[in-house]
């Protein structure tokens, strides 16, 4: 017996399905932290989204602008997961650019490595007028 065409899943679900969050209770605690929004909007883990809707998601300094292509309650591989969504090229370069200054950016605690040494300790010293 075949199943039938989903019409609208929650969004939790759907962010979850899209491989958007590792758990569907990370995707349930960034709706609700208003760190998704569908069609503009801030909306509860319950709302359903449907295809053709706009979802925006933000992870971190990371930002996806979506359109809703395909419906699923069932997390799959990240390829059947990619078909659920499209992201619009705005969005796409942005978060390129974004990735690429990150990668550019060198780590502020790069060159310290556990405790000063003696030579260290001397150095912070004289540095602090001790």
């Amino acid at each position: 017996m075949p199943m039938p065409e989903l019409s609208a899943v929650r969004i939790d679900k759907w962010l979850w399905a899209a491989r958007f969050f590792k758990t569907r209770s990370l995707a349930t605690e960034a709706v609700d932290g208003g760190r998704v929004q569908l069609n503009g909007l801030r909306v509860k883990p319950s709302k359903e989204v449907k295809a053709g809707d706009r979802v925006e998601v933000s992870i971190g300094d990371l930002r996806w602008e979506l359109r809703v292509e395909g419906l699923s309650e069932k997390r799959g591989p990240a390829t059947e997961a990619r078909k659920l969504y499209s992201e619009t090229e705005a969005s796409l370069a942005q978060r390129q650019k974004v990735q690429e200054e990150r990668h550019l950016r060198v780590e502020p605690a790069q060159e310290i490595h556990g405790r000063p040494t003696k030579r260290d300790r001397r150095q912070i010293d004289r540095w602090r007028g001790d």
